[in-house]
């Protein structure tokens, strides 16, 4: 099924409206910088695994966030698009739209798309602010996500009886400037999750220990005498 989207179609009648709570104070009053935290790479490079795990390890820091998921998403609010070049672009824009959203919450999103196309991760980025997209590119060798393919969705890619799958008859088009690579051929899934919490500590989005100690001092007032278990990294 193809979808065509007319983009462009705005009333004159639609007025922003702003609100007198602001995205900085609701980044005060969380502790974090809300940001748009996007994972793109290649079906079965690890986009997903490593997200939960990061997203686990986030939520244990007491940070507020939210898991985009390129399946789930093609549920609901993308049921209606098909995986054509010109359907991809759209999943994307709503995605970064919605995402955009939440980080205007104080919510950290962390969007996990393969997002093939330079432009369309580009158009995410460009909607926000600078500091609130960072970019993590999930490198692996075709030849292991084949491998590591459990739907067996590289296999009906092969056979013909999927079409328009990246890197088999549809590109992927690699960032040139992706603020972090992880090649998950290399690092597992523990070390992937601590390179992205040290890229996000080192520049400010979250202060791992700072909140960790506070969590340890509010557990110690509420339960004298006992300790909170070291999740420190």
């Amino acid at each position: 099924m193809t979808t065509t989207i007319n983009n462009n179609k705005k009333s004159s009648d639609v007025v922003w409206s702003d609100s007198s709570i602001t995205k900085d104070h609701r980044d005060n009053l969380s502790k974090q910088r809300s940001s748009i935290i996007w994972f793109t790479g290649l079906s079965g490079s690890g986009k997903s695994t490593i997200a939960n795990a990061l997203e686990e390890r986030l939520h244990n820091y007491s940070f507020h966030t939210y898991l985009l998921d390129g399946d789930n998403v093609r549920h609901g609010l993308s049921s209606d698009l098909s995986f054509n070049d010109a359907d991809r672009k759209e999943n994307i824009r709503r995605i970064g739209e919605c995402a955009k959203l939440f980080i205007d919450a104080g919510v950290m999103v962390l969007a996990t798309f393969i997002s093939p196309f330079k432009d369309d991760r580009n158009f995410v980025r460009n909607i926000v602010n600078e500091t609130e997209f960072v970019e993590i590119y999930i490198k692996c060798p075709l030849n292991v996500c084949e491998d590591r393919d459990v739907k067996g969705l590289y296999q009906k890619a092969r056979s013909g009886e999927i079409k328009h799958f990246t890197g088999i008859d549809s590109p992927y088009e690699e960032p040139n400037n992706a603020n972090i690579i992880i090649d998950t051929s290399k690092l597992n899934i523990e070390q992937s999750v601590d390179a992205i919490i040290d890229y996000l500590d080192k520049n400010s989005y979250i202060e791992t220990n700072r909140k960790y100690k506070l969590s340890r001092s509010l557990l110690d007032y509420l339960l004298p005498g006992k300790r909170a278990t070291d999740s420190a990294i």
